[in-house]
């Protein structure tokens, strides 16, 4: 267990079950297991699902995964740079913490033939997914995960289900994907320059990172019957759409 990737492994099996539940396994599944740790949910998983891809970076853990199952592919790296299998059809994980938000962004439209998620993060994480508009929670994970996907199952998760116990409280959260709105890339860039400084007005954030013109950003907003002193945190995601088809 090494500190600087984020890891924290699961201990007890009771919450293999519920993970089971809300990811709705099956055996035709495919599925993408990032930070398998030690091998305790990528042996469960072995037994219920067709195939399992799972993928760690710390290359210690070589002896635990080794073998797992005929079933079980492991590769050493990290998530965020590797090429991800694209045959898989959920993702499904106990994700190290400090890399849980970009990979899940990252797999919205990168691994476009998951269809679910189940994913045990942070519970500020798994809060900030499907925060709404206005909250302290709300930002730009929130706006991709909701265009992209709708959440099907939370569950709390206790300090004591891990190894070693975490300083924070946990969750799993899943989530169903949708229906990607056309020009999902732009859009993310959109967002992503939104709420790239939060405390600035809508137009001037986006001047900031160059996409648009302060006066073209202001008239876009206009356009959805908002004022130009907006800020990121009131549009709903929908808007965001909206906001990058008059930016076009």
């Amino acid at each position: 267990m090494k500190k600087q990737f984020g890891q924290h492994f699961l201990a007890d099996p009771n919450i293999l079950g519920v993970i089971e539940r809300i990811a709705e396994l099956g055996p035709d599944d495919v599925v993408l297991e990032i930070g398998p740790g030690e091998g305790v949910l990528t042996r469960y998983l072995a037994e219920r699902v067709r195939h399992v891809h799972a993928v760690e970076i710390d290359r210690e853990l070589e002896p635990a995964l080794r073998e797992i199952a005929p079933n079980v592919d492991v590769v050493f790296g990290d998530a965020l740079q590797l090429d991800l299998p694209q045959d898989a059809t959920k993702l499904v994980a106990n994700l190290p913490y400090n890399v849980a938000t970009p990979l899940v962004v990252e797999s919205l439209d990168g691994l476009p033939n998951v269809g679910l998620w189940c994913v045990m993060v942070q519970r500020e994480v798994a809060d900030r997914f499907f925060a709404s508009p206005g909250t302290k929670d709300y930002g730009a994970v929130s706006v991709l995960v909701q265009l992209a996907a709708e959440r099907t199952g939370f569950h709390p998760v206790s300090r004591t289900v891990f190894r070693p116990p975490p300083n924070v409280d946990s969750a799993l959260v899943a989530f169903r994907r949708g229906e990607l709105p056309a020009g999902y890339g732009r859009i993310k860039q959109i967002v992503a320059a939104a709420f790239g400084h939060r405390r600035k007005t809508l137009p001037n954030s986006l001047a900031l990172a160059g996409l648009v013109s302060r006066e073209r950003a202001a008239a876009a907003l206009d356009a959805l019957g908002r004022p130009e002193n907006t800020r990121a945190e009131a549009l709903t995601p929908p808007e965001f759409v909206a906001l990058a088809e008059e930016l076009r």
